[in-house]
Formats: structure tokens, sequence, C-alpha cells
């Protein structure tokens, strides 16, 4: 029973997996003939799509074709059209060119025949000539015969009385011209100056040799003088300034005469009295930055005198110069004031006169420049103004008026004769100037550069109305016994090259520095 049922179910599992088998190659043979399908489908689609972009790419080619071909035809036809517009203007051209040379030959057939006439009539004129020459020789002839004359003669007396006539007449104008000129113009020369003088109003103040220091109270005067008098003695070394001390209440009086020095002794005092530190170190400290600080200010100044007066365009060394003006003097009067009135006056006259007002007032501010430079060589201060104005390429009119207001050059222009004009104005006015200031501020300059000529010699200070003459030497170039041999040979050059009253202290100052710094 069990063998039956065991082989039921074995056939039946053979019978099953014949049949599994034949259906799976049924579903096998037909998912083939659906892939081939497929495949027949994607491949015919391919032709299609390749069969559609051929005929897509030669339609393009086909219109690009034709497209190059119109632009081909257009360029042609283009061409074609300038070489006709070219043949058409060269075919006119050929006949203007034809039509001018008819008219030539036509002009030139009526000149030949104008020519004929022409010589004709000039031969008919000849023949009336040679006639009219005859009669006229025929009457002078004549006149002569009755004048007993030759025409020659006749003419040479008739010319000398009618020379000696006009030269009488004419003498008699030009001297009733130069005689009305003198009067006109010495009546309008002083109406310009009078008009002048009255439109600018200046101050008369007098540069002197003292500056006052006010202090609040005279315990101060003790911490400036320092132990043993070694702070004033550093600031006088530092500042070349003569630094008295006395009974005088409230006040120190600073004696120099250089301005520029005292103004430089005399802001460092204020500095070093509100700070309240006073020693050696502090003061040459604070006399350096005062220093640097005036020389800040003087082109500040020489600026500010520029704008005032309108003046555009100058070097900066010139401005610095101009700022260096205010502390000079000349003959006792402040050198930028009086600069400053002549450019004025200058600018008047040139105003009334008609000529050029900005030169005029250039030339007058800088006619003294020649004054300011320390290191000026041996030449009048005119002549190296002159020079200092075409270095910084002035003007040559402003140049010739300043090297000629004092009459070292020849005049060139019209603006010269003002500037004189206005600097003797300036200085001619009652309390401007000072003689015995100027000759004595001279001297001490003079005293100061013997000493600066020596080799070896740092710097010179004429002090106490140029009684004391300090040099300072450097150590490194002068030893001691060169300083006492060199006090003795300035003191001999001066006894024999200068002349002064009383006597002169010559204080040679050799000092030894040895600096280090602690980091």
């Amino acid at each position: 029973m069990d063998i039956s049922i065991t082989i039921s179910i074995i056939i039946s599992l053979v019978i099953g997996i014949v049949i599994g088998r034949y259906l799976l190659q049924m579903l096998l043979k037909k998912q083939e003939q659906t892939a081939n399908e497929k495949a027949e489908n994607i491949v015919k689609e391919a032709e299609k799509q390749a069969e559609h972009v051929k005929k897509q790419r030669h339609l393009e080619a086909k219109e690009k074709f034709l497209q190059l071909k119109a632009e081909h035809e257009k360029e042609v036809n283009q061409r074609n059209s300038t070489v006709a517009q070219k043949e058409n203007s060269i075919k006119q051209k050929e006949q203007s060119l034809n039509q001018k040379l008819e008219n030539a030959n036509r002009d030139k057939q009526e000149l030949e025949a104008r020519g004929k006439k022409l010589e004709q009539m000039i031969e008919i004129n000849d023949k009336k000539r040679e006639e009219v020459e005859a009669l006229k020789n025929q009457h002078i002839k004549q006149l002569e015969t009755i004048a007993g004359l030759t025409a020659e003669e006749a003419k040479e007396q008739l010319v000398s009385s009618l020379r000696e006539e006009a030269r009488s007449q004419a003498i008699m104008q030009i001297k009733d011209i130069v005689d009305e000129a003198k009067l006109t113009a010495s009546k309008e020369a002083k109406k310009v100056v009078i008009q002048t003088i009255q439109r600018t109003a200046t101050e008369s103040a007098i540069e002197n040799t003292v500056s006052i220091f006010n202090i609040e109270n005279d315990e101060v005067k003790g911490r400036i003088i320092g132990r043993e008098g070694r702070n004033i003695r550093a600031l006088e070394a530092a500042t070349g300034v003569e630094i008295i001390v006395d009974d005088t209440p409230e006040a120190i009086i600073l004696s120099g005469f250089d301005p520029v020095r005292r103004e430089i002794a005399r802001l460092s005092l204020h500095r070093l009295v509100t700070d309240g530190r006073i020693h050696p170190a502090r003061i040459e400290e604070v006399v350096a930055k005062t220093r640097s600080q005036i020389e800040d200010e003087i082109v500040e100044i020489g600026e500010r005198t520029a704008i005032d007066l309108g003046i555009h365009g100058l070097h900066p060394e010139l401005i610095r110069m101009v700022g260096r003006m205010r502390y000079r003097s000349s003959y006792g009067q402040n050198l930028l004031q009086h600069s400053r009135e002549v450019a004025n006056f200058a600018a008047t006259m040139a105003a009334e006169l008609g000529l050029n007002v900005k030169l005029a007032k250039r030339a007058g501010l800088l006619h003294d420049i020649g004054k300011v430079p320390d290191d000026n060589p041996e030449l009048p201060h005119a002549i190296l103004g002159m020079q200092l104005a075409e270095k910084y390429k002035e003007h040559p009119e402003v140049c010739n008026a300043i090297g000629a207001h004092h009459d070292e050059i020849e005049m060139t222009s019209m603006i010269s004769p003002i500037i004189q004009a206005c600097d003797a104005i300036s200085g001619a006015r009652p309390g401007a100037r000072r003689e015995v200031v100027e000759s004595y501020i001279k001297r001490l300059k003079e005293l100061e550069d013997l000493a600066l000529s020596y080799p070896g010699v740092e710097k010179t200070f004429a002090i106490q109305a140029g009684r004391e003459l300090r040099v300072v030497v450097e150590s490194e170039k002068v030893n001691d016994t060169d300083a006492e041999i060199l006090a003795a040979d300035i003191s001999n050059r001066i006894q024999t090259e200068m002349t002064y009253p009383g006597q002169i202290k010559v204080t040679v100052i050799r000092e030894t520095r040895s600096v280090s710094f602690a980091k």
C-alpha cells in the first residue's frame, strides 16, 4: 500500500515536472518573441529618427548655402555699384578737364589778342611820351634862359629852403612839447606820490635789541639762575642771548642784537617757567624745540603775508625768507613791515600809472630779500636779492626792480623806478629808521662772522652789547691749547680789523660730553 502510494506520488511529480518544464519553455519562447519584437521596433524607430535628422541637416545646409549665395551676390552687386560710381566720377572729371582745357585755350587766344592790342597801345604811348619829353625839355630850356639858373640848381635851392623852414618849425614844436611834458609830468608825479602816501597808513615801529620777559614773582629768578648760575649759563650758551637778572621787579631782560635769538630765548623761558623743570639738559631740549617752532612760525608768517598782499605762486624758499623778515631790521625799521609798505606803495603807484599791479606788489615785497640770508656773500643786498629771485624763477621785471632799486644795475622796466621811489618813501618817514641801531647791529654781526671764520668754531654769540664774544668750538677738532691760541688770535684780529668803543672780552668755550643710555 505504501509502495503504490509512493509510486503514484512519484508519477504525479514526474508528470508535474514535465508539465512545468513545458509551460516554462512556452513562457520563455513567448518572452523571446516579445523581446525580438521590441528590438525590431527600436531599430525601426532609430531608422526613422536617423532619416529625420538627415533630412533636417540637409535642409539646414541648403538654407546656409542659399544665405551665403545671397550675401555673395549682394557683395558683388555692391562692388559693381562702387565700380560704376567711380567710372562715372572719372568720366565727369574727364569732361570737366576737357571743359577747362577748352576754356584755357579760349582764354589764351583772348590774352594773345589783348597782348597785341597792348603792344600797339604801348607803341602809341611811347611816341606820345617822347613828344611830351621833347616839349618838357623845350619849356625847361626856355625857363633856364629866363631865370638864369639850371633846373638842378633851382631844385637844390627850393629843397634847401624847405628843409631849413621845416627844421626850425620842428625845433620850436619839440621845445614846446618838452616844456609841456616836463610841467605835466612833474605835476602828475607829485599827484601820484601824494595820493599813494595818503592812501597807505602804516605804523612807525622801531625794533630794539632788548626784550622783557615778565614773571609772576621774583622767586622764579632764583630757579632761572640755578645752582652757581649753571641754568643761566646753559640758557645763554644755547640761545646766544644775554640773560640779565637784576633788581627789576617781576622782569628779566633778554639782550641780543638778533631778534630771532631773543624770541627763541623768550619762548624757551616761558616754557621752562610754566613747566617748572629748569636744569641744563631740559634747557637744551626746550631751546631745540622752540627753535624748530620758530622755523615753522617763520614759514607761516611768510604765507600769511603773501595771502594778505594777494601774491600767489611764490617759491617756498622765498616764502620762508619773507617770514624771516619779521625778525630782521633795516636801520631800526622792521624789514617785513618796510617791505609790506613798499609793496602797497608800489601797487598804488602802478594802478595810478596803468602798469601791472601784481608785478609791482611782488617786486615791492621782495626788494630787500637780499638782507635776509645769514650766509650772504660780499655782495650788495640788491644784487644778492636779484640773484635769489632769478634762482627761484621770478619774472624778469621783478628781478630787475630788485637789483636796480639802489642803482647797482640799469633799470629796464617801468616798475624799477617805482620800487626805488617807494623804498625811499617808506624809509624816509619820520621815526621809521635809526642809523645808530643799524650800524650797531652791523658791527656785532661782523664780530660774530670774524670768529666764525676760524676752523673748528661751531657757534659764535656777541653779547653784552658787543662787549663780550663767546666762541663755542668743537671739542673733537680743538683741544685746550688750541682754544687758548684761538682766543688770542681772535682778539688780535678784532684789534687790527675792527673799530669799537672800550674793550671786547673773547671767551672760547670747549665742552666735552660723554653720553650713554641705560636700556
